[in-house]
């Protein structure tokens, strides 16, 4: 099995009975293998049903949707999902069962050992950030954070080509769910899976996908870009008020310093605000307004300085 997969949306419609028009109509785009696609859109957009449709949770009405080239018509319904991870918002965990057991329901039915299931459960409790304790705990005895990373691990279990993630974030509370937005993107450049996230949330969007589908109401696909393409150039005006006015600052959000080619750091006339080569460009001009100053020094992991930005060399970086 690879460890990414392509994923091929062709012309896909879904219509549902007593309702007027498609909730997805003629959906076609492409998904390279190992990229973070998400879906973003407001309420009626079809961004859960085109997720559910890759895993066939619903069927397809017309059109297509191919992994690694073959169609997912072709594939019984539970093959198909044993080789796709599926992560939903209220995680979906057995109650009655530990983590261990949890994280252990797809390799167990597919036959694994005792001795592989406990080998792969440690590995995934440690890449998920838990303690290799918690594996004795039941879902009621953890909080919402530990519980979704749990549904991460159980969906990484079987390490499938393809993760889907259905606003898994969107119940927890705003510090819970930055570190986790942090953590997700750590593993992605880790396990290098094809992940499809769906979000209403245009920063989430931003912040988590290499690639975004922005989707308006009726199914359509209003624009299918990287987050800074679109943000530099929306296709329309929805996508343009979707995203909101603050285009340039969210631009900024999506690089670090460490990054950019940066100034020399100047001696003796160092800049007296400091910030970590992790952090965003938006951050750093922040940190510059707020305390009147123009430049501001960068430093590497050790604290040891790299460099200098200025604000006109982040307001060259938008041109």
């Amino acid at each position: 099995m690879s460890t990414a997969a392509e994923i091929v949306f062709d012309r896909v419609t879904k219509r549902y009975a007593g309702r007027d028009g498609a909730a997805l109509h003629e959906l076609s785009l492409t998904i390279p293998a190992g990229t973070f696609c998400v879906l973003v859109g407001p309420s009626g957009g079809g961004k859960t049903t085109a997720l559910k449709l890759v895993n066939r949770l619903i069927s397809l009405d017309e059109g297509d949707i191919r992994i690694d080239g073959r169609s997912i018509r072709e594939l019984e319904p539970v093959e198909l999902r044993r080789g796709i991870g599926y992560v939903i918002q209220n995680v979906g965990l057995f109650p009655h069962m530990t983590v261990g057991d949890n994280i252990a329901t797809v390799p167990r039915l597919l036959g694994w050992s005792k001795t592989r299931i406990q080998e792969r459960t440690a590995e995934l409790l440690d890449l998920v950030g838990l303690e290799q304790g918690d594996a004795k705990r039941y879902p009621s005895q953890l909080s919402g954070g530990q519980r979704q990373r749990v549904g991460l691990a159980r969906a990484l279990a079987v390490d499938p080509p393809l993760l889907l993630m259905d606003e898994p974030f969107g119940a927890l509370d705003p510090i819970t769910r930055a570190r986790l937005q942090d953590e997700l993107r750590r593993l992605h450049h880790t396990v290098a899976k094809t992940v499809i996230f769906v979000t209403h949330d245009i920063d989430e969007a931003i912040t988590m996908g290499d690639r975004i589908a922005i989707l308006r109401e009726g199914g359509l696909l209003a624009q299918y870009d990287t987050p800074d393409a679109i943000l530099a150039h929306p296709a329309d005006e929805f996508v343009t008020e979707f995203i909101g006015e603050d285009r340039a600052l969210r631009r900024l959000a999506l690089r670090r310093l460490s990054e950019l080619e940066l100034d020399p750091v100047p001696n003796p006339d160092r800049p007296r605000v400091e910030a970590s080569g992790a952090s965003t460009v938006r951050n750093a001009v922040s940190l510059m307004v707020e305390s009147g100053e123009s430049r501001l020094l960068v430093l590497g992991d050790d604290g040891t300085p790299i460099g200098v930005l200025s604000l006109a060399h982040a307001a060259e970086l938008l041109r």
